[in-house]
């Protein structure tokens, strides 16, 4: 992402902070914000993304117009219950507002928990939102990498580190996520330890391989719901994710 994107969409949920409006980065953007020491990845698209909650889906729109921001008023009046569209000011940039929960591969609901971090989703949720890609590509495992570096693995579900407590829930109750999750973390430490260590940036506080390690074990150890153990028992003859459609705008 292109240095100017990057700052623009840190001063917005700044300023959104600053007037109580539950706006967050999300993916490679929140990343980048949660580990300025490391090496941003250079992407070409200049596309922000942010997470927020339909019930202030009133206050985000007054308040990234406010900006200057343009909406897409047919967009937002026919999904703005679960997505808004946007450009930025002076347009040329892309702006996505995903509302409630991320739909992807599979459901991550983080309506409850868009309060737990400032400027960004909840490192647990962020991560959980890269491990839940299905085709993997190497910016999806370096987000990974790098969140596993900077952000410790722990009991509980602490805001700013990958809670142990949040990340049980999910894999838990889902074989779905389950299976997903922990077919990832085997390639991610795989990579990390090897054909991609120089993913890995000098001084990480963490070891991405161990911290990703803990936590496939700990998704084979956490205990499993009703739900998962029925849907276990089909497998994988029966596709377990879905294969995200990008909505028109």
């Amino acid at each position: 992402m292109s240095s100017a994107s990057f700052d623009s969409a840190v001063e917005t949920v700044r300023a959104a902070a600053a007037r109580d409006v539950p706006l967050r980065l999300l993916g490679g953007q929140a990343v980048r914000l949660l580990c300025p020491n490391f090496p941003p990845r250079v992407r070409d698209d200049q596309d922000m993304d942010f997470a927020s909650v339909s019930s202030a889906k009133g206050s985000v729109m007054e308040f990234l117009y406010d900006l200057g921001f343009v909406g897409d008023k047919r967009f937002n009046t026919m999904h703005g219950h679960k997505q808004m569209y946007f450009t930025s000011p002076g347009g040329g940039t892309s702006v996505d507002v995903v509302m409630d929960q991320l739909n992807m591969c599979h459901v991550l609901d983080f309506r409850d928990r868009i309060d737990r971090m400032p400027y960004t989703l909840d490192v647990t949720d962020l991560l959980l939102s890269k491990l839940q890609v299905v085709e993997q590509n190497e910016k999806d495992v370096q987000d990974i990498v790098y969140l596993l570096c900077a952000h410790e693995v722990s009991e509980g579900d602490e805001p700013g580190a990958v809670g142990l407590a949040r990340f049980g829930e999910v894999v838990g109750n889902d074989w779905g996520w389950w299976r997903t999750v922990t077919g990832n973390l085997d390639r991610v430490v795989e990579l990390a330890g090897g054909e991609l260590s120089r993913l890995v940036p000098a001084g990480a506080a963490h070891d991405p391989v161990v911290q990703g390690s803990a936590l496939r074990r700990f998704a084979y150890e956490t205990p499993k719901s009703l739900r998962w153990k029925i849907r276990s028992k089909v497998g994988e003859r029966v596709r377990w994710y879905e294969l995200p459609e990008e909505i028109a705008h």
